[in-house]
Formats: C-alpha cells, sequence, structure tokens
C-alpha cells in the first residue's frame, strides 16, 4: 500500500474510531446499536465500525475502510457494519458530508417509531437544525427484500433531493419504525449532531406531553438562531 492511502486510511480510520467512541461514552449506544463513519472524498474512501463488535474491543486498527462509490471493502480484516451501504449511499450523494452516525438513542428512536418528524419547537432545536428533522418514507417490499440497507440511504437521498433540503443545514433524520441518522462535514461534528438529535427529540417530547399540540417556532425566529450560528454572517463562538 502507498504511503499516502496508509496516512489516508490511518487518519479516517482514528477519526471513525473516535466518533464511535464518543457515541457510546454520550449515551447513545445500548449495545452495539449504532455505527459511525469518517470519509476522505479525496480519497473515495470511508472507515467504519466492524459489525457486532463490541466498544469495548473496538481499535482503531479495526476500522474498516470501504470505497465511497463502489461500496466494496478495500482494506481490514473485519466485516463492516451491516448499514455501511447506508452510509456509502449518503456519502456519495453528499461530498459536503463527511461522517455519519447511526444510532437508536430511545427519544429519537421513538419518533422514529412513531414515524413522526420532529418540529422545530424552539431555538435550541434551531442551534442546529433549520427546521423539523424530517421523517422518510416507508421501504417497499421490494426495498425490504433486495438490498434493503443501500434502498434506505437512497430513499434519505430522495427524501432530502425531492424536498430541496441542504444535508448540511437539516444533518439529521428519521427512518419511520427504525431510528436516526446524523452526519456532519466531519465525524466530530457528526457525533455533535446525533448528540443534539437526541436532546431536541426529549424536548419536544416533553413539550407535546406539556401542551399536547404546541406550535412551531416562528420562521424569523428558527432562521435567526440557525443562521447566528451556521450562515454566512454566523457570529456564534470565537474569531477563528
Amino acid at each position: 500500500m502507498a504511503d499516502r492511502e496508509t496516512g489516508t486510511y490511518d487518519r479516517i480510520r482514528r477519526q471513525a474510531y473516535d466518533a464511535n467512541m464518543a457515541i457510546y461514552r454520550s449515551g447513545l449506544i445500548v449495545l452495539t446499536w449504532g455505527n459511525a463513519s469518517a470519509a476522505d472524498h479525496d480519497a473515495g474512501v470511508f472507515a467504519i465500525k466492524p459489525s457486532g463488535v463490541s466498544y469495548d474491543e473496538l481499535t482503531p486498527e479495526s476500522m474498516v475502510i470501504v470505497g465511497i462509490r463502489s461500496g466494496d471493502v478495500v482494506d481490514g480484516s473485519l466485516r463492516p457494519s451491516s448499514d455501511t451501504a447506508t452510509h456509502q449511499r449518503i456519502l456519495a450523494a453528499f461530498g459536503s458530508v463527511g461522517g455519519i452516525v447511526h444510532t437508536h438513542s430511545p427519544f429519537a428512536t421513538s419518533w422514529a417509531q412513531a414515524a413522526r418528524s420532529i418540529p422545530c419547537l424552539g431555538t435550541t432545536h434551531a442551534d442546529h437544525f433549520a427546521g423539523a428533522v424530517p421523517v422518510t418514507r416507508h421501504p417497499t417490499a421490494q426495498e425490504i427484500d433486495d438490498g434493503y440497507e443501500a434502498a434506505t440511504g437512497d430513499i434519505i437521498v430522495e427524501h432530502f433531493r425531492e424536498h430541496g433540503i441542504d444535508p448540511l443545514h437539516v444533518p439529521a433524520v428519521l427512518l419511520p419504525h427504525h431510528g436516526p441518522f446524523a452526519w456532519g462535514p466531519s465525524a466530530e461534528t457528526a457525533v455533535d449532531n446525533a448528540i443534539a438529535l437526541e436532546s431536541v427529540a426529549r424536548m419536544a417530547l416533553y413539550a407535546h406531553q406539556i401542551a399536547g399540540s404546541p406550535p412551531a417556532i416562528p420562521d424569523r425566529l428558527q432562521r435567526k438562531h440557525f443562521e447566528r450560528k451556521h450562515g454566512r454572517g454566523a457570529y456564534y463562538g470565537q474569531p477563528g
């Protein structure tokens, strides 16, 4: 293997490992119910957690390298996550996405199991997501039976394209009766978005319990909070 490839693989393996351990330590993961990936679009590859391996047994070296276009394993001795094809489809479609996290965190998964999008009810949600976190359509019988994980990724991409959603403005989605995926320009930001997703899912549930059908946040306030953190004139945090 060329030195350049070795360096790239080592780097994204470390990023994927760190992301997987971060979602485990954050409490988003039970048993082995989750996975994270880290991509290098210039090299055309991503690293992802091996399937069914305990988090206590993970190492950076155990991360599996997969081709973004082909979906084939290009380096690694273990079988990659069963959700690898979903990650691959998202990464192949959205060059701005550099890392993906999939969990079965309880509050976000509860909305997914109810086949309900998470409405944007307040500024905490708007700080991370420019509007509701959508729920996709259900897969067809053929999609379930033939290439289910790849079809899942295609359904996510289809939803964002058909509804004109920027994947970095709403960096998360719910799959009905399944669970959430979150992403970002890096594996590290994907972890942050997965944590934020679980938090706003919990708040939205509590708001519904308190108010029945609480109103969505006004559009102007929603845009203000998202853009002050993510827009061209963002002023949240420190310069640089």
